[in-house]
C-alpha cells in the first residue's frame, strides 16, 4: 500500500481527531443504554426469584411492572385507591416535600402536565438572551404579578437555575422544544434549523 503523501504528525493527528469525532458518541451512547440497562436489570435479582440468571429479564420484569402500574392506575375501580394514596403521601409530614418534589419532577417531563413545551428567549440585559422555559406563568398566589417562572438549564449538565422575570422581557419561541432542550444543553453547537420540526403529538397528530 502506498501513500501519495508521507504521513506526517499532523496528519496522524488529524486521523486521530477524526477518529474521535466517530467514535466517541457512539462509545457514549453504547455506554448510556449499557448502563441504564444494567441499572434496570439489577433491581430484580432473578437469580434469587428464578433460580436462574438471564440478562435483560430483570428489565423487561420491570417495564412489565411498571406498564401493568400504569394500567391498573386508569381503571375506574382502583384510580380513586391510588388517588387516596397520593393524597395521602402529600399529607404525610416528612414524606409529602420528597413525594411532591419526585412527583412534579417526572410530571414536568411527561404526562399532561409537562412544563417544559414553551421555550422562550429572555432579555437579560443588553441585548444579550438567554434560552429557557417558562413553567409558571400565574405567581400571584405568593404576590409576584407580573412575573413569570423560566428555567434556564445549563449546558454540558443536567441542572439549571430558576429565575422569575418580568413578562415584557419574554420572548417565545416558536419549534420542537425537545430540539431547544438539546440545542442548550448541547451549548447551542446543535442545528438551530432542527427545531423547526414540528411536535408530532401536537402539531402533527399523524
Amino acid at each position: 500500500m502506498r501513500f501519495k503523501r508521507p504521513i506526517t504528525f499532523r496528519r496522524l493527528f488529524n486521523y486521530f481527531l477524526g477518529g474521535l469525532l466517530i467514535s466517541l458518541p457512539i462509545a457514549g451512547t453504547a455506554y448510556v443504554i449499557i448502563s441504564a440497562f444494567q441499572l434496570l436489570d439489577n433491581l430484580i435479582d432473578t437469580q434469587y426469584f428464578f433460580g436462574l440468571s438471564v440478562p435483560g429479564l430483570g428489565v423487561l420484569l420491570v417495564l412489565s411492572f411498571i406498564t401493568f402500574i400504569g394500567f391498573i392506575g386508569e381503571g375506574l375501580l382502583t384510580k380513586p385507591i391510588l388517588d387516596f394514596f397520593d393524597h395521602l403521601l402529600e399529607k404525610t409530614p416528612g414524606v409529602k416535600v420528597i413525594y411532591s418534589m419526585i412527583k412534579d419532577f417526572i410530571e414536568a417531563f411527561v404526562g399532561d402536565k409537562k412544563k417544559f413545551t414553551e421555550g422562550v428567549a429572555v432579555e437579560m440585559t443588553n441585548g444579550i438572551y438567554k434560552l429557557g422555559f417558562v413553567t409558571s406563568k400565574d405567581l400571584s398566589a405568593i404576590e409576584l404579578d407580573g412575573l413569570v417562572a423560566v428555567y434556564f438549564p445549563h449546558s454540558y449538565n443536567f441542572s439549571g437555575n430558576l429565575f422569575l422575570v418580568p413578562k415584557d422581557r419574554i420572548k417565545p419561541l416558536k419549534g420542537n422544544s425537545s430540539e431547544l432542550m438539546k440545542f442548550i444543553v448541547s451549548g447551542g453547537v446543535t442545528d438551530p434549523e432542527a427545531m423547526r420540526k414540528p411536535i408530532k403529538n401536537e402539531e402533527n397528530p399523524s
